[in-house]
């Protein structure tokens, strides 16, 4: 207890230093320091909340926005780690590094999360979900996360929110920047990138590569002793050119491949796996066309495609940590195969500087198959949707927009959405308000795997509202924000045990059903602060904070929906001494919760803290140490999951020509 305490303490200390602005004392006869001017930051834009470019004061749904300066700054690695940051957002991993990161928004499933890519939807359609396991921040420009159902313009698996990640585009001379990271686990990370504009054409290149022993993939203080090792390598690169009459032309390309050691992380019956390994490779691209076809008349055509196989190796033998009984893990290699193809054509009309007119075609199709009996599958469908974006002298917003989706499976699934805001320019405060609903179609494995799958479901289906305020202060270097949300899910894919209804579909009686009825509500709040100054000791501090409130609600059981914590923050303070040297210190809090349905696996509440360091050694060369886990939290994200004790990693980045 002490301990705690003291941790805390001590935290709480170093937040309130280098939060607060030192007061020197006058000396007669010195001059007083300059107050310096004020900031006043260029206004982010966001693409993902309408589809055409938008500014932040003027979106009218609940989004954040994490960019490539924000996790630089806090030494971020790995995409996950940036998303169990953000307000709103759900992240848990299944184990060490390489094991299976779902991210959940506001309540919902990671199957109700929709993950894109450079304009490639990467959710797999065999599961549904996107796992960000091997995701790191390499060639990320930015994540823009959209809260609330938004299927009326991105369709099936947004009915909780989307995230969007978007990779560098090239700009400047020729610039070629190498890291190099060692810490514990024997973690080894290095690559570099090429990036630069040459007339019109700009390109961004990386790749890199990432080697660790990692930690055991089952908790070991559950008596695990087996290290899991990962490994990663994967490269992206965007090659742009800009065209007559602001027309642009855009290609992509992300490639991964890994290896990753497993356990049998099982809550009732874990157990230590020795040779159980997934091998998964994944390529992504995609392709864009932008053209103005007239003053008020332009147009932008998407082609994208993401292709993943997996090979999963049982192993030969495991030892249960219940009671060390050594048996031979059960199932047998299994390769999987997932392809995803979209393509979108869109055009917006500027009828009048009030009024924004957008039209688009949508056609997407996946397909399946493994080795255990799921043969070539294919899911397709057809959409058409229209949105309408008011602007009334720059003050009041709303978007109103429809979408039908037509399905070859299931049949039809209609959308729409509904938003307002208002922003006072005077005060800088923004309010928004908006209604939207949502759908997510069965993914192949619910209605085909094996022995398993229904054939008859159909699509899940939602109904979503939320209102907030947004209050800026200082020419926008205070953010406050908060929130309120409300969801209700109707028609869920559940899996029961039901002998005499799965009898046509499984042999042993388990197979899903659409008996799922759920609702989830609860608050956010936010709190960004950037403060810069040519004191002594006081170059530059930046906070960023937020809390989620979330209380779930199973309808059939009245019980919590699992793995959800109804209370969840996260703060980072990053404070700038001197101008090479930045310091931050993040912490999470992570709410109680189930690990499975009807309140059953009950699991404590934990915070863990980090420290990342940088350091400006020349203009070209920067070192960086990062501390995880600092107080050694003993804690599971998943029952029976592995979590790293405290940990030390450091590195160099080097930077050659360009901008540094």
């Amino acid at each position: 207890m002490l301990k705690r305490v003291r941790e805390w303490s001590v935290c709480c200390l170093l937040l309130l230093i280098v939060s607060t602005p030192p007061v020197w004392p006058a000396v007669a006869g010195a001059e007083e320091p300059e107050e310096p001017e004020p900031v006043v930051q260029a206004e982010e834009v966001v693409i993902s909340a309408t589809k055409t470019p938008v500014p932040v004061t003027q979106v009218t749904s609940a989004v954040e926005v994490i960019t490539a300066q924000d996790m630089k700054k806090q030494n971020i690695r790995h995409v996950a780690d940036a998303l169990r940051l953000a307000q709103g957002l759900a992240v848990f991993s299944s184990g060490g590094p390489g094991t299976e990161v779902n991210a959940r928004i506001r309540g919902g499933g990671s199957s109700q999360t929709l993950v894109l890519i450079d304009g490639a939807i990467v959710n797999s359609g065999t599961l549904g979900s996107y796992d960000f396991s091997n995701l790191t921040t390499d060639n990320i420009e930015r994540v823009e996360i959209l809260r609330g159902a938004q299927s009326m313009l991105w369709g099936s698996d947004a009915m909780g929110g989307v995230i969007n990640i978007v990779t560098k585009r090239g700009e400047g001379p020729l610039t070629a920047t190498g890291f190099m990271e060692y810490g514990s686990f024997a973690t080894l990370r290095e690559g570099g990138t090429v990036s630069g504009k040459q007339g019109l054409v700009d390109y961004s290149l990386s790749l890199s590569r990432w080697d660790t022993s990692g930690f055991s993939a089952v908790n070991y203080r559950r008596g695990a002793t087996e290290r899991d090792s990962f490994r990663n390598w994967q490269g992206s690169g965007r090659i742009g050119v800009d065209l007559p009459r602001d027309g642009r032309l855009d290609f992509t390309m992300r490639w991964m491949n890994s290896d990753t050691q497993l356990d049998n992380v099982s809550a009732t019956f874990p157990a230590d796996v020795y040779g159980s390994k997934m091998r998964s490779q994944q390529y992504v691209f995609s392709g864009s066309y932008e053209q103005p076809i007239t003053g008020w008349w332009s147009q932008k055509l998407t082609l994208a495609r993401s292709q993943e196989a997996s090979l999963f190796l049982p192993g030969t033998v495991q030892r249960s940590l219940v009671d060390g009984f050594i048996s031979t893990p059960f199932g047998s290699p299994n390769e999987t195969r997932v392809l995803s193809n979209r393509l979108e054509w869109q055009h917006n009309f500027q009828v009048t500087r009030l009024l924004l007119l957008s039209a688009g075609y949508q056609f997407r199709e996946q397909q399946g198959e493994n080795d255990t009996g799921l043969i070539n599958r294919i899911l397709s469908s057809h959409a058409g949707f229209a949105q309408a974006q008011f602007n009334l002298w720059d003050r009041v917003f709303a978007t109103a927009g429809v979408r039908h989706d037509s399905y070859n499976v299931f049949g039809n699934a209609t959308t729409y959405r509904l938003t307002g805001g208002y922003y006072q320019k005077e005060t800088d405060t923004k309010l928004r308000v908006g209604y939207s609903t949502g759908f997510r179609a069965p993914s192949m494995n619910e209605l085909y795997f094996p022995n398993f799958g229904n054939p008859n479901l159909g699509p899940e289906k939602n109904q979503s509202m939320d209102a907030g305020i947004d209050q800026y202060f200082f020419s926008k270097q205070l953010k406050l924000s908060g929130g309120f949300f409300w969801n209700h899910y109707r028609n869920l894919i559940v899996t029961t045990f039901d002998p005499g209804f799965c009898a046509p579909f499984s042999t042993f009686g388990f197979c899903p059903q659409q008996l799922g009825e759920a609702s989830t509500k609860g608050w956010e709040a936010g709190l960004t602060y950037t403060y810069s100054s040519d004191r002594p000791f006081l170059k530059g501090v930046v906070v960023q904070a937020q809390y989620t409130n979330t209380i779930t609600r199973d309808l059939d059981t009245q019980t919590r929906l699992p793995r959800w914590p109804t209370d969840q923050w996260s703060a980072s303070v990053s404070y700038q001494p001197i101008d090479p040297l930045w310091i931050t210190v993040i912490g999470r809090y992570v709410g109680s919760r189930f690990n499975t349905t009807g309140d059953r696996q009950a699991m404590p509440a934990f915070d863990v803290w980090s420290l990342a360091v940088t350091y400006d050694v020349t203009k070209q060369m920067q070192a960086y140490l990062r501390a995880e886990n600092l107080f050694n939290e003993k804690y599971e994200e998943i029952a029976s999951a592995g979590t790293p004790i405290r940990s030390i990693f450091g590195g160099l980045r080097v930077t050659f020509g360009g901008k540094s």
